[in-house]
């Protein structure tokens, strides 16, 4: 009997239009998108085409967008990156018990580097509230990450009013939404993220 593939939330098999549109990059477009070369300027339209799309679907400028090998590269790009970049401004993260280890993991290294980290609890339905967020934060806080919808429970947290909080304090948000993007709305402006991880093998990507 064949079994029935039931975890789509771990990871996705690869859109037949996804491999169709890979594929001309496979076969001939295979030049390096740094190059001057015209493979490597087919390479680097492919690209920046790529770019425009991912743009599109968040709401945001094309060249805010980086792409990584994973939703893990992300996250450590975007919380270690934040957090040592905003070393002189502060020590302190603000995040929720639930996050993914993606996150966690990252944040208990910062911690081994000086880091202070707060880890919120959420209520019986995995929400963490916003107040908690804001009587969280300190002076010497830089950056707070609460993950978009929860890939074991599908809870979505309050993004927007975590944004307008960490707004008020002029401290940035990354947010975690490798379960939410290509399933419900993302954009970044509505959410008030500043940081937004994103897994393309759970939208039908291919892994890496």
């Amino acid at each position: 009997m064949e079994p029935i593939y039931l975890d789509y939330n771990a990871t996705t098999p690869v859109d037949p239009l996804v491999v169709e549109e890979l594929l001309p990059y496979l076969r001939e477009g295979f030049g390096n998108p740094s190059s001057s070369h015209p493979y490597g300027k087919k390479a680097k339209e492919g690209v920046e085409t790529a770019r425009k799309r991912v743009a599109g679907l968040l709401g945001c400028d094309p060249a805010e967008i980086v792409f990584t090998s994973g939703g893990t590269e992300a996250n450590n790009q975007a919380l270690i990156g934040t957090a040592m970049a905003n070393r002189e401004k502060g020590n302190h993260i603000i995040t929720t018990a639930i996050e993914h280890p993606a996150v966690l993991n990252p944040l208990r290294w910062l911690e081994g580097q000086g880091f202070a980290v707060t880890y919120l609890p959420v209520d019986g339905y995995g929400l963490v509230d916003p107040q908690a967020v804001r009587q969280a934060i300190n002076n010497k806080t830089i950056l707070i990450s609460v993950m978009h919808a929860n890939n074991e429970v599908g809870t979505i947290q309050p993004l927007a009013e975590i944004g307008a909080i960490a707004r008020e304090h002029d401290i940035l948000l990354h947010t975690d939404a490798a379960q939410s993007v290509g399933k419900i709305p993302t954009r970044v402006d509505e959410l008030r993220v500043d940081l937004l991880s994103i897994a393309g093998h759970k939208l039908y990507a291919p892994r890496g």
